[in-house]
């Protein structure tokens, strides 16, 4: 099952678990909430339940999930295959041209997972251009375009989380918006004394900013901690290269 199947799977699973949560926990909670409020002659209570009641809330929540969702799955993914590092997959080359073909043949009979890993691609590439050119330089050259290639598509598959990090903030606007509208609407009300419909208005358009507002300096915070460790995985992967891969054929005599 592919990864963008898994996440269509899983937004959906978050959509339909957050939207049952509201239905079921926070709407109803927050009506009693308000409507204790106003038996008592006072204006709705800033209590958890009231600040997230809106739609424009439940949207932020189910990107908030999703969000986190894929970010930790990524980190996950790079934390998995770490001891793969601390593996000399290149154990065995000697001075012989021959041994480096027979370890790039146990390197492609890997199962798929470890094939697909970013480190034994890198190395993979590498070994094969040497045995084509037999040129240090040339090996190190796809060393580096390696490393950029795959630092270039880490950072491509981050879009959807920036997205996400983007629209979180725009939803929550529009909440801002449409509860300030509302609240011009019930104008003529707070003139003539109830000011009650347009602090619940009010009310809707600030809550909605600040839950907006907080779930997206969250999802920052994750988004880095993700790219600090593609960063590090980028750099430890040409170090890795570099020190059991270039070292073990710059002692390779020509054919």
């Amino acid at each position: 099952m592919n990864r963008l199947l898994l996440s269509i799977i899983s937004l959906v699973v978050i959509v339909v678990a957050v939207h049952f949560l509201y239905i079921g926990y926070i709407r109803p909670e927050a009506v009693l909430a308000i409507e204790a409020a106003k038996q008592a002659g006072q204006s709705a209570p800033r209590v958890l339940v009231v600040i997230l009641k809106d739609y424009e809330q439940e949207i932020c929540v189910i990107l908030m999930l999703w969000g986190s969702l894929l970010i930790v799955s990524k980190c996950y993914e790079i934390l998995r295959h770490r001891y793969i590092f601390d593996v000399d997959l290149l154990d065995g080359v000697g001075e012989d041209k021959d041994d480096l073909k027979s370890v790039l043949k146990t390197i492609e009979d890997l199962p798929e997972k470890l094939r697909n890993t970013p480190l034994v691609r890198v190395l993979t590439s590498s070994l094969r251009r040497f045995l084509i050119t037999n040129d240090i330089q040339n090996t190190s050259d796809a060393i580096e375009s390696s490393v950029e290639a795959l630092a270039l598509k880490l950072e491509a598959e981050n879009s959807m989380v920036r997205y996400l990090i983007w629209a979180i903030p725009s939803i929550g606007f529009i909440g801002t918006v449409r509860g300030i509208g509302q609240a011009l609407s019930q104008a003529d009300q707070a003139l003539a004394g109830d000011i009650a419909g347009m602090t619940d208005s009010l009310g809707v358009a600030f809550n909605s900013t600040l839950v907006a507002l907080l779930i997206s300096i969250g999802l920052m915070f994750l988004l880095h901690q993700l790219q600090r460790l593609q960063d590090g995985l980028v750099v430890d992967a040409q170090e890795y290269c570099e020190k059991f891969l270039l070292n073990r054929i710059s002692k390779i005599g020509p054919d």
